[in-house]
């Protein structure tokens, strides 16, 4: 897909909070990309040589255990940047960074990043205060995964699915979420199955529809709340929106 030029429409919202003088320095070296599902990119121990802005997309952070299981500790969307080692220490990824909902996302050499990560720069704070974000939802995921219900547990995780695409329909099969959440299909069936009878939302073959935002909002877990609100207060003082 070409590259952006100077008129583009920023989605992606560290994008959109940068100074126009910024972002415009930035236009020759971010291009447009279709991130697919299913998408690695990229593993542990590798050199991340380019880092992704998802516009509406959404990429999991994802911890790979020697015996093949798989748990979800992060999850980006239009509100953060994906290869944030590359401005933090040596720029070597240490968890896997796949594509769990499509969309389109901007990509930017790594070292160009970097250079203008060292500029001090509105870029800089920006990208220092999603991190702080990020290692929030890391932490408070641990401690969801450890002591909250299932049910309440996919509730948040959907929530946070759909603030990531703006979207209300998730292409979600229920083996995907037993991995991201570490448990089992079955498991994750019957939780689902609690939620579509709730009222919730709407779950057929391979696709989760959000019929009823609000209430997904009773069922989740506090979780949810903390990860936003500190988000919100960080990047988005002044209005608290996403």
């Amino acid at each position: 897909m070409p590259s952006l030029n100077s008129n583009s429409i920023r989605i992606n919202q560290l994008l959109t909070a940068l100074p126009d003088q910024e972002y415009q320095r930035l236009v020759p070296h971010l291009e447009e990309v279709s991130l697919t599902l299913g998408q690695i990119l990229y593993q542990p121990g590798e050199p991340i040589l380019h880092v992704y802005f998802p516009n509406r997309a959404m990429v999991s952070l994802v911890t790979l255990l020697t015996n093949g299981s798989t748990t979800e500790v992060g999850m980006v969307g239009k509100e953060g940047m994906v290869g944030i080692p590359v401005f933090l220490a040596d720029g070597m990824a240490i968890n896997q960074a796949i594509v769990q909902l499509e969309g389109t996302g901007m990509k930017m050499d790594a070292s160009i990043l970097k250079r203008e990560f060292d500029r001090r720069a509105r870029l800089q704070q920006l990208l220092l205060c999603y991190t702080q974000t990020l290692l929030n939802q890391v932490s408070q995921t641990a401690a969801c995964n450890r002591q909250h219900q299932l049910e309440q547990r996919l509730a948040r995780w959907l929530l946070s699915a759909q603030d990531s695409i703006s979207g209300s329909e998730l292409r979600l099969t229920q083996e995907f979420l037993g991995n991201m959440l570490g448990t089992r299909r079955a498991t994750v069936t019957v939780a689902a199955g609690k939620l579509q009878e709730a009222g919730a939302i709407r779950h057929h073959r391979g696709m989760i529809t959000i019929l009823n935002r609000k209430l997904l909002e009773t069922i989740a877990c506090e979780c949810y709340n903390v990860v936003k609100q500190e988000c919100d207060r960080l990047l988005y003082p002044a209005n608290g929106d996403r």
